[in-house]
Order: structure tokens, then C-alpha cells, then sequence
């Protein structure tokens, strides 16, 4: 049985692929760039875009499960070309935004998408990914020590991207999976100050926190590399966590038998890239 990963270069995708080749089963890998994707020596790869569907059909021979990144530009054709090249599983990364009504243009189409081919599927909503940090704060923590951000009481609840590729893993693998949306998140929800100071413990640094308005911290995304729309989307998320914490799950324990990573551990994880 082979396993093809999409986007396997990609936060997520890289842990999927690694977790497959742990457990000695045949994995493919689709990227842009095979020659710096820097893939395992067991790993087949295969050069293939998700924006040009016809691309995937050499990997997809012969492919009975496949992990999808979510493109909903071309969702509707790559479910279609998987279903046709005989895939029996998909399992989508997708996110809790779904859940709750606030991700109907992104995330959900892809979802139905695959739920229209007749395959057998699940659903991998992750919510707020840790690596979110590093997009946000990363470049005034290691240049300045400093955490800004709005809405200071905001509590989410930040997964490890390696717990979500466990819980994907575990769906594509194992069987009863099928038709489940897995909301994925970390093990606790926190303010964003108390945030702050588990940031410092993993990282092994002081760091101190200074709240701005929303229309800085907007900015400070942007200057940083984030696309406006996602800015927008994550300061949304926040002003909504004040009132109502984010969901915390416990699907990371149940399926994998491990608990789920907390923020220190994921900081930990990613000293080098605070540097």
C-alpha cells in the first residue's frame, strides 16, 4: 500500500512523511522542487504542483492513500484525478475554522471536494498552529526580546504542527477513521501574556511583552512576511479568543496514545529559528 504526501515539504507534510518512513511503509512525496526537497533516501519523489493538477497524475499511480494540502483553487480536479487513479483514502488538512463557520471560502471547499468523489475520507482541522509565533514575533523576539501584540487576555490554544501530522498519520493508517473531522489543537488554552512566558521557558530566554493596538500589530504581520488577508484572519481569531477561549481537544492523546505538546515544547523545538 503507498502513500502519497502533498505539500511533504510543507510544516506539516515533512512530519507525515518522516512519521511513514518511521513506521517502513512505501511513501511518495509531491514537491515543486525535488532537487532542494531534501526528502529521506526512502522516500519516492515526484515533481508535481497542486495549482496544476494534471501534474500529480504520475504520482498518483498506483496510490491507494493520499494526504492532501488543502488548494481549493484546484480541490475539485486533484479529488477527482486521485479518485479515477483508484486512492481509497483521503485525508485532508484542513482547519477548525470550519467548525465554527468562520473558514467557508478556504478550508471547507477543499473538504467537499473530497467528500464528493464517494472515497473514504477524514478531516484534520487543526486549529492555531504554534508556527504562528514565528510568523508573528519572530523577528522582534530575536532582535529585540519583545512580544507585541493585541488583545493581551486572548486565549488560544497552539498545537505542535508534528501532533497534527500524528493525527494525520493515524488516519491515514489505521482504519474507523472514515468520515471523521478531527478538531486538532494543543494541550491547553492560554492568554497571549501568559503565552509570553512559556515562549521564554522553551526558548531559554527573558522576553517582555508590550500590548499595541490592533491596527499595529496588523502592521507588524505584514512587515514580517504575512499576507494581508491572513493578518486579518488571525487578529479576527484573537479579538474573538477574548471572550471565548479557544477549543482545546483531546484527539491528539486519543489517536496517538501520546499527549499533545505543549508551547514550551514546540519553542523548544525551534530555538534556532529565534536566533
Amino acid at each position: 500500500m503507498t502513500y502519497l504526501i502533498t505539500g511533504a515539504t510543507g510544516s506539516v507534510g515533512r512530519h507525515v512523511v518522516d512519521l511513514l518512513v518511521a513506521a517502513g511503509l512505501p511513501v511518495r512525496a509531491l514537491t515543486r522542487t525535488p532537487e532542494t526537497a531534501a526528502l529521506p533516501d526512502a522516500v519516492e519523489v515526484f515533481a508535481g504542483d497542486l495549482l496544476r493538477p494534471e501534474s500529480l497524475v504520475p504520482a498518483l499511480t498506483g496510490v491507494e492513500r493520499l494526504y492532501l494540502f488543502p488548494e481549493p483553487s484546484t480541490a475539485p480536479h486533484v479529488a477527482a484525478l486521485a479518485a479515477e487513479a483508484g486512492v481509497r483514502r483521503i485525508v485532508v488538512l484542513s482547519s477548525d475554522a470550519v467548525t465554527d463557520g468562520s473558514d467557508p471560502g478556504h478550508h471547507r471547499p477543499v473538504e467537499e471536494a473530497v467528500e464528493r468523489t464517494g472515497v473514504d475520507w477524514t478531516h484534520v482541522r487543526a486549529g492555531e498552529f504554534a508556527a504562528n509565533k514565528l510568523n508573528m514575533w519572530g523577528r522582534s523576539i530575536s532582535k529585540e526580546g519583545v512580544v507585541r501584540a493585541a488583545y493581551p487576555e486572548s486565549a488560544g490554544a497552539p498545537v505542535h504542527e508534528a501532533d497534527v501530522a500524528a493525527v494525520a498519520v493515524a488516519a491515514l493508517v489505521e482504519d474507523g477513521h472514515e468520515g471523521a473531522r478531527y478538531g486538532v489543537s494543543g494541550p491547553e488554552a492560554l492568554p497571549v501574556r501568559e503565552q509570553v512566558g512559556v515562549l521564554a521557558a522553551g526558548l531559554g530566554r527573558d522576553l517582555r511583552f508590550e500590548e499595541v493596538a490592533p491596527a499595529q500589530a496588523r502592521a507588524d504581520m505584514i512587515r514580517q512576511g504575512l499576507p494581508e488577508p491572513i493578518a486579518d484572519y488571525i487578529l479576527a481569531f484573537q479579538a474573538a479568543w477574548v471572550e471565548r477561549p479557544a477549543p482545546v481537544y483531546d484527539t491528539v492523546e486519543r489517536l496517538t496514545g501520546a499527549p499533545a505538546r505543549d508551547l514550551a515544547q514546540w519553542a523548544a523545538d525551534h530555538r534556532a529559528d529565534f536566533l
